[in-house]
């Protein structure tokens, strides 16, 4: 079995953990009654008790002093990083403004841009960085918000790799922006999918570093390190309306085994005890000076600080290791061929095959094709992942009456959740699935109604402008009636002022002329009307042949991307067939070369059996008859 290659230089047996403490005000704002600051010391005086409580930490600070921490307390988290070790921080405590700003200004940003811009990393071009989120609901279920599947994620522990979460899926970075926008989108996730109970939930940003030691060497050792960042909500007093911190529930437990198997609790618990440097920063608000608050913080930070860790550094061979596993399972299998210990081999060969899979799926160029695909997701939901895409499918407020229904069930199963979150396994499961279906179904139904509201609009913009240009024509109209009727009666007062009023030929003459002015201004009118009317046809037919190409434009790209999309189900599934194919004709080469090993020796072995038997015939010894008799 492959083992690891512990380094010691940096570390030498059990290391304990590190804590800062981060106070709300400076020291002349703060109340001196109840806390006193003298360096890294902490006094505080309850009102129950007057005699001061001491509390000691590795560094103490004040809000308007956060970046100071990655100066000093986390100083050396790059240096340790680019050796290979797994780095634990645990953030805690409220207000959570707080804690966010702290993540990303003064520890997140310097340790990403130290971490891609060290000499170490820029010089090792064969490497691979990947981020992950999880997000962890109050009941103990969690979420990968990278996840395309979205399978169960679970801890084991892996014999040269230490614990793994099983399941998790990575986006593969290449600068520190990038993993840093990645860990952004994911907080704004957080919040739009928790929503109301966001501050009730906590989170893990991982960053692994992967680098291969002789880069010009075909099958090198790698070197693996890992940045966890928890954001763990939830307040150190029981009384807290926010829930009690994880870390709370798992020190109060003993033994820690007592604790509910929850993907949280677990990693917590390695965070804790396993092979990590862990920090812990807490934030105290200016609230905890009124009640318990403050002094459980600083109780809770001080249990955390007498805690030990063994830090250290894993190099391995991927390719070395995975032979020795496959020859390890070959050779448990022809032990149980022989019927020995079948409960604790068959036991031993299920931790083999989990341990050859855990292997098989720390490949790189697997890792890059699955990062690959939710970077495509990504893209195409032109925002953030898909189910990093709340924020667009809320934009506007729906009023149809399914999408009320779907909201309001949606709203009850939160609530129950949140109440009954203490259920069975089972229960919860259930419970959070019907969420996640009907988070898709309002989904679809907001989409659809977007949809529907778009296209839509096209055919109300031309009737609208169509009721515009029919209301001038008739406007256009009625002004001419109104001109010529005016000039009518005009013509009746005029004829009607003549003297004499007799019928005489120049008074006919004159009605003509008249009548014919008349018509003239009816013959204009209708040449008016006409040119108006041709005018808006002409306009309407190039609005409808505007809208025609939209139409055509907007069929085509929805074409184009279905046959995209369809193409790359294609080139994924045709992928995945060819590397079983290949896995499974691998496979068949080895067992076949064993097989044939085995009866190369089965002939060797009947060859020195029938030989022996010559030779004791030829003495005719007695233990030839018993040979031939057992045969």
């Amino acid at each position: 079995m492959a083992t690891a290659i512990i380094n010691t230089d940096m570390c030498q047996g059990f290391e304990s953990l590190r804590v800062g403490v981060v106070l709300p005000t400076s020291p002349e704002h703060a109340d001196h009654r109840a806390l006193a600051v003298e360096g890294c010391e902490v006094k505080y005086i309850s009102t129950l008790n007057r005699e001061p409580e001491c509390f000691t930490f590795d560094q103490v600070v004040t809000a308007d002093t956060m970046e100071s921490f990655h100066s000093e307390l986390l100083q050396p988290l790059t240096e340790f990083l680019s050796s290979g070790f797994n780095i634990t921080l645990l953030l805690c405590g409220t207000p959570t403004e707080m804690v966010e700003a702290l993540t990303e200004k003064s520890i997140l940003r310097q340790v990403l841009a130290n971490l891609f811009g060290c000499t170490r990393m820029q010089e090792r071009a064969e490497s691979f960085i990947s981020v992950s989120f999880l997000q962890f609901y109050p009941d103990g279920s969690a979420v990968d918000l990278f996840s395309l599947n979205k399978e169960t994620s679970q801890l084991v522990t892996h014999p040269v790799l230490g614990s793994v979460v099983e399941g998790l899926c990575e986006v593969c970075v290449s600068s520190a922006e990038e993993a840093f926008d990645f860990y952004k989108i994911c907080r704004e996730t957080l919040k739009t999918n928790t929503e109301s109970i966001s501050s009730r939930c906590s989170c893990l940003f991982s960053v692994t570093a992967e680098w291969k030691l002789h880069p010009q060497q075909v099958e090198s050792d790698v070197c693996r390190s890992k940045l966890q960042l928890f954001s763990l909500a939830g307040g150190a007093s029981r009384t807290d309306l926010r829930g009690v911190i994880p870390l709370l529930k798992i020190l109060d437990h003993n033994p820690p085994s007592s604790v509910s198997d929850s993907l949280l609790n677990a990693l917590l618990k390695d965070a804790l005890t396993g092979n990590n440097r862990t920090f812990l920063i807490y934030c105290i608000t200016s609230q905890g000076f009124l009640d318990d608050e403050t002094q459980s913080a600083l109780h809770l930070a001080q249990k955390v600080r007498g805690l030990v860790t063994k830090p250290t550094s894993v190099r391995w061979n991927p390719k070395r290791t995975e032979q020795e596993l496959r020859e390890s399972i070959l050779e448990l299998q022809n032990v149980m061929l022989l019927g020995e210990n079948q409960v604790h081999n068959i036991y031993k060969l299920a931790q083999l095959t989990q341990n050859l899979k855990i292997v098989k799926n720390q490949s790189w160029e697997k890792r890059r094709e699955e990062s690959e695909k939710i970077k495509v997701k990504i893209k195409k939901s032109s925002v953030s992942p898909q189910m990093l895409s709340a924020d667009c499918l809320f934009d506007h407020k729906d009023d149809t009456e399914t999408a009320k229904y779907l909201q309001e069930r949606l709203r009850q199963e939160m609530e129950e959740h949140i109440k009954e979150g203490k259920d069975s396994a089972e229960k919860v499961q259930e419970r959070v699935t019907r969420i996640q279906k009907l988070k898709e179904a309002l989904r679809e139904e907001s989409l659809k109604n977007r949809n529907v509201l778009r296209e839509s609009q096209l055919p109300q913009q031309s009737q609208l402008e169509y009721n515009e240009a029919q209301e001038r024509r008739r406007k256009l109209k009625e002004d001419h009636m109104r001109l010529i009727q005016e000039e009518v009666a005009k013509m009746e007062r005029d004829l009607a002022q003549e003297q004499p009023p007799t019928e005489s030929p120049q008074r006919e003459l004159l009605v003509l002329s008249r009548e014919r002015q008349i018509l003239l201004m009816h013959i204009e009118a209708l040449r008016a009307e006409a040119q108006q009317a041709e005018s808006d046809l002409q306009e309407q037919h190039h609005r409808h042949q505007t809208e025609l190409h939209c139409l055509r434009e907007e069929s085509l790209q929805v074409f184009r991307v279905f046959r995209e999309v369809s193409e790359e189900q294609r080139k994924i599934s045709e992928g995945r067939y060819r590397r079983v194919l290949l896995e499974a004709v691998q496979d068949a080469i080895y067992l076949s070369a064993q097989n044939q090993q085995l009866q190369a020796e089965n002939k060797q072995l009947k060859k020195a059996l029938g030989e022996m038997k010559d030779a004791l015939a030829v003495r005719g010894s007695p233990a030839t008859d018993q040979i031939n008799q057992q045969q």
